[in-house]
This record gives structure tokens, sequence and C-alpha cells, in this order.
């Protein structure tokens, strides 16, 4: 699904006036920051899965309960 030149016109038109001009780069600003905390929260829970992983002789969870 590809959103043509007019319906992103009509998008953009429609954001202007539900929020204003002046509201729109700060809306912008706030979304980019939300994705910069989200993938931050990735990162760290990946971290933490291989530092576990690591206690464990870098074996998995399912992998260590398929050798007992």
């Amino acid at each position: 699904m590809s959103v043509s030149g007019a319906e992103a016109a009509i998008l953009v038109a429609i954001f202007i006036f539900l929020f204003g001009a002046k509201k729109i780069p700060e809306l912008a600003r706030n979304v980019g920051r939300a994705k910069g905390e989200f993938q931050k929260g990735l990162t760290e829970a990946t971290e933490l899965e291989s530092i576990s992983d690591m206690d464990r002789g870098g074996m998995t969870e399912s992998v260590l309960s398929e050798q007992e």
C-alpha cells in the first residue's frame, strides 16, 4: 500500500488543519524522541537477554531445557 502525491497532500492538509502549522514540528520531534526511546529499550532488553544467556554458558533457556 503506497501513498500517492495527492493522498499525501490531503493528509498534510488535514494535519495542518487539525494541529496548526506551529504544532506539527513539535509533534514530529516528539515522535522522533519516542522512536529513539523505543529503540533504546529494545537494545537494553537484548543486552539483558544476552547477559542471562552468558550466565547459562551461552545457551538460551530453550536449549538448556532440551538438554535436561
